[in-house]
């Protein structure tokens, strides 16, 4: 049902994105993923899995694949397990997207993000959106 909500969520996210104008920026230099900041864990979008013991900390530093916008809407599907929380270092270069999380209880959540296309102004809109998933395990 979660994930029907999501896809509802995110078609609309596509649809006015399509509306939208203006021109993307190349992303800039890439950031430091070494666990830092007081955090435990650091995942990029090239991770899909990742475990942390109750009270850990996680960073996720989402870059913009080429041809899409920055990521966005990123988000814990149980917060009961894994609470998102302010990143102490939430300045990031363009075309960088930083998310922070806490786990909090034992269990399985699942992190999600969205972007869609990046076009410029008068160019079809293509119809498709990304969606990136990160699968953290929490334990006791």
């Amino acid at each position: 049902m979660l994930k029907g909500a999501f896809l509802v969520a995110a078609a609309g996210l596509l649809l006015s994105a399509c509306g939208r104008f203006g021109t993307g920026a190349a992303p800039s230099p890439t950031p430091s993923t070494g666990p830092g900041l007081g955090f435990d864990v650091v995942a990029t979008e090239k991770d899909h899995t990742v475990a942390l013991r109750v009270g850990q900390k996680l960073e996720l530093v989402l870059r913009a694949n080429g041809g899409l916008e920055n990521w966005s809407q990123v988000r814990s599907g149980d917060t009961s397990v894994l609470r998102a929380i302010v990143n102490p270092a939430a300045t990031a270069v363009r075309g960088v997207t930083l998310a922070a999380f806490q786990a909090v209880a034992p269990g399985e959540a699942e992190v999600t993000a969205v972007s869609a296309p990046n076009f410029s102004p008068g160019q079809a809109c293509p119809m498709f959106i990304a969606l990136y998933t990160l699968q953290v395990t929490v334990t006791g």
